[in-house]
């Protein structure tokens, strides 16, 4: 496998496929670490650009042409991984917790991998299928409200909901100026005091089926994700990470949109990417 193409110089043009982005930004999209590790490594001097040290964030580099080194050691992009992760309750998604809880990179310990950043969240309750990858555009796109890509998720609520509840949900609602809603509810089953809903959203906002079960006066007890765009978690063990299969990854293969917002205009000096 040829390197990529060197460039002569990190100021130069912006290229017509949009490749410049922060310099952070570059560190990750190349799958060597997490933009705010990123972000400390630039500010402690230890990355280079074309041989000379920057300690500028805000920089904007193609990373498929410059010469990014980090502590004198060339940086290159990594291979593409795509994983699916069932997430156990009590980990929170992120790299470094300044809490120093447990997080989902602790199911990853021991694995040859490049570093993976979680393709959207699940909060330190919730549970289930979990993505992660080091294609960043891949998951941009998954991620894309305009990709319309559903998410189906169990849900064990402290009441026995009524139709009136579950035309509520659908409907949608004003929430802390942001409207909410669910694609379409059903329930499962039912016991005496409890139920199981499924819920499937075609976007994905914080905290979102939550915020919407306290607004109808009922609280989550459980939240499990079990489908992504029609990948789903099947029998894979709690805690347990595997590679997507070709055809797997192939469901997830969101389609450029044009009015997509991974190719709306961005302001000059933006940083690129969520």
């Amino acid at each position: 496998m040829k390197p990529p193409p060197r460039l002569r110089g990190a100021g130069s043009p912006r290229r017509q496929n949009g490749a410049v982005v922060s310099l952070p930004r570059a560190l990750s999209k190349l799958g060597f670490c997490s933009r705010t590790q990123a972000e400390t490594l630039i500010t402690e001097g230890r990355v280079c650009v074309d041989g000379r040290i920057v300690r500028n964030v805000t920089l904007r580099v193609d990373p498929a042409r410059a010469r990014i080194t980090v502590d004198g050691q060339p940086v290159a992009a990594e291979r593409k991984v795509y994983l699916i992760l069932n997430k156990p309750r009590g980990l929170v998604t992120t790299r470094d917790d300044p809490q120093e809880r447990a997080t989902v990179y602790d199911c990853l310990e021991g694995l040859d991998l490049p570093f993976v950043a979680p393709v959207g969240r699940l909060d330190k309750a919730s549970e289930g299928l979990l993505l992660m990858t080091n294609d960043t555009r891949w998951a941009q796109r998954v991620l894309d409200p305009a990709s319309n890509v559903e998410k189906v998720y169990h849900v064990q609520v402290n009441c026995l909901p009524g139709e009136d509840m579950l035309e509520r949900l659908e409907a949608g609602m004003e929430l802390d100026g942001e409207r909410l809603g669910a694609k379409s509810v059903r329930v499962l089953r039912a016991g005496p005091r409890t139920a199981w809903l499924e819920v499937v959203l075609s976007e994905g906002k914080n905290r979102q089926i939550r915020r919407l079960l306290g607004a109808v006066g009922a609280d989550v007890l459980r939240l499990v994700r079990i489908e992504v765009g029609g990948l789903q978690l099947g029998e894979l063990p709690r805690g347990a990470v595997r590679h997507l299969t070709p055809a797997e990854k192939a469901m997830l293969d969101v389609p450029v949109l044009a009015s997509s917002s991974l190719f709306r205009p961005r302001p000059a000096g933006s940083i690129q990417g969520r």
